[in-house]
């Protein structure tokens, strides 16, 4: 499929959301978020049971019926929650599998954590990659250590112009437009959007301030 990010991808991580009143939280979230327009975001929740990520699935894709919501990880939730696609990484289905499973009408990602990974990734088909960590990050436990501006640029001049990548992890409304510049397609944001009193508010001053392609 033809493939294009807007600059800003958010990604809603679990560890976000409050244990009492869980649906209530996401469901008002989920309507705030549309309400500014946010027209794709992933959502990954890695230590939930079965039912408690899709439950959460649901209710994403109920509030955000116009937005192209990514499932991490789990290609089955994916479908039974009607997402627009999945991002899969080491471990989980390779991504021709999950082509398969979703078809060429949906979105598959991958991430790259190393040049190598970036040729596997690149030879895969995804529809783009994810690849960092830009700078040092509390959202996602890695133990790959930040690859900065300059793993930036090299991950752009290995991959050549056309593929879609976006940079991942530690990264701010003041570094972001350094990240773009130094190759990056997109920037993917996590706590500096939904650990923020008001996350539709901070994601709409995201967008105005780098706009959305």
């Amino acid at each position: 499929m033809g493939f294009s990010l807007p600059l800003v991808y958010p990604i809603l991580d679990s560890s976000v959301i409050p244990t009492a009143d869980r649906a209530v939280f996401l469901d008002r979230l989920g309507r705030s978020l549309a309400d500014v327009d946010m027209r794709l975001m992933e959502y990954r929740n890695k230590n939930g049971t079965d039912a408690e990520v899709l439950a959460d699935a649901r209710i994403l894709r109920r509030t955000m019926p116009a937005a192209t919501l990514v499932m991490d990880d789990r290609v089955d939730v994916a479908l039974a929650a009607e997402f627009g696609g999945a991002h899969v990484d080491a471990g989980d289905l390779p991504v021709a599998d999950a082509r398969r499973l979703l078809g060429t009408d949906r979105v598959v990602g991958t991430s790259a954590g190393a040049e190598a990974q970036l040729m596997e990734a690149l030879a895969s088909g995804a529809d783009y990659i994810a690849f960092g960590p830009v700078y040092p990050t509390t959202t996602k436990q890695t133990s790959v250590p930040p690859i900065g501006l300059e793993g930036v640029r090299r991950f752009r001049e290995l991959a050549g112009p056309a593929p879609v990548l976006v940079a991942a992890a530690g990264i701010t409304l003041q570094t972001a437009p350094a990240v773009l510049e130094a190759g990056a397609s997109a920037v993917a944001v996590s706590a500096a959007i939904f650990r923020h009193i008001d996350p539709a508010a901070e994601f709409h001053r995201w967008i105005a301030a780098l706009g959305y392609a």
